[in-house]
C-alpha cells in the first residue's frame, strides 16, 4: 500500500501498473527521493508476474519540471547535485523489460523530457508544452541525451537543444519526441485504447520485441537475418508461442488475455 507522503503512487489493475508523480508542490521536480520511489515502483513492477504495462502519470497540472533546482543549489557544497541519478532512472525505463507508455497531460522541461523520451509510449496531451530549457541556465542536456536523441529528428534536436524554445503536443509527435498527441478531452480514452492493445501481447513476445527495437544493426545483412531466423524459429517454439498459434487456430483467446478477466 503506498504511504500517503509517498512522492510517487502505485496502483495496479488488469495487468497494469500506474506509477503516478505526487509531487505537485514543486511540478513534479525530479528530486532524489521522488527518483527513489520510482525506481522502486519500476523494480516492483517487473518482479510482479501479473504486471504486463507500466504507466507513468502524474498528478497536478505539470507532468515533471525537471531537476529539482531546490535541491541542486542546496548541494553544490558537496560537490555533487541529484541529477546525477536521473541515469540511473532513465535506464531503468528504457531497459525495462515490459511495456512502458508515459500519460503526458500537461508541461515537461528537462529532465521530464528524457523520461518521456526513456518510455516505450507516449501520448500527450496537443495543448501540454515542451521545453530543453538546460542552455538558458547554463548547463546542457547531457544526460537525457541518451534517450532524447535517438528519438528526435536531428535538425529539431539542434533548434530545441541550442534555443531552448518551448514547442506544444503536436509538435513533439512531428519530432518523434511522442507517439501521439490528442485534445486533452481525449487524453485517457487514447491511453487506454494502447493499453488495450498492449496487454493482448504475450509477455514473453512483449520482452522480446522490446530487445529488438534496441537491436544494432549487424554489419552483415545475411549473418543478422540468420540470426534473427533462429530467434524467430525460438519463439514460434516457445511455451507462448504455441498457445498464442493454437489459440488463433481455436478462436479462442490466449492464456495471458483470459488470464486478466480472472
Amino acid at each position: 500500500m503506498t504511504s500517503p507522503d509517498a512522492l510517487v503512487r502505485v496502483t495496479t489493475a488488469r495487468g497494469v501498473t500506474t506509477l503516478t508523480l505526487d509531487s505537485p508542490s514543486n511540478r513534479n521536480a525530479l528530486s532524489t527521493p521522488l527518483m527513489t520511489e520510482l525506481l522502486a515502483g519500476l523494480d516492483a513492477a517487473v518482479a510482479d508476474d501479473t504486471v504486463r504495462v507500466i504507466v507513468l502519470d502524474h498528478t497536478g497540472p505539470v507532468f515533471c519540471s525537471g531537476a529539482d533546482l531546490k535541491e541542486t543549489a542546496a548541494a553544490y557544497a558537496s560537490g555533487t547535485v541529484p541529477a546525477g541519478m536521473l541515469g540511473d532512472v532513465l535506464a531503468a525505463v528504457r531497459q525495462c523489460s515490459k511495456p512502458v507508455l508515459a500519460r503526458v497531460a500537461g508541461p515537461a522541461r528537462a529532465g521530464g523530457l528524457g523520461l518521456i523520451a526513456a518510455a516505450d509510449l507516449a501520448i500527450c496531451a496537443a495543448e501540454a508544452t515542451f521545453a530543453f530549457t538546460e542552455v538558458r541556465i547554463g548547463v546542457i542536456p547531457a544526460v537525457i541525451s541518451a534517450t532524447v536523441l535517438p528519438r528526435l529528428h536531428p535538425r529539431a534536436a539542434a533548434e530545441l537543444y541550442l534555443t531552448g524554445d518551448t514547442f506544444d503536443g503536436r509538435r513533439a509527435a512531428e519530432i518523434g519526441l511522442v507517439t501521439a498527441a490528442v485534445p486533452a478531452d481525449d487524453l485517457d480514452a487514447t491511453v487506454r485504447r494502447y493499453l488495450d492493445s498492449l496487454v493482448r501481447g504475450a509477455p514473453t513476445a512483449l520482452a522480446g520485441a522490446k530487445e529488438l527495437l534496441r537491436r544494432p544493426p549487424a554489419a552483415d545483412l545475411r549473418d543478422e537475418l540468420a540470426e534473427l531466423s533462429t530467434l524467430s524459429t525460438r519463439y514460434f517454439l516457445s511455451a507462448d508461442g504455441v498457445e498464442g498459434v493454437t489459440a488463433f487456430r481455436e478462436k479462442r483467446p490466449p492464456r495471458w488475455v483470459a488470464e486478466l478477466d480472472r
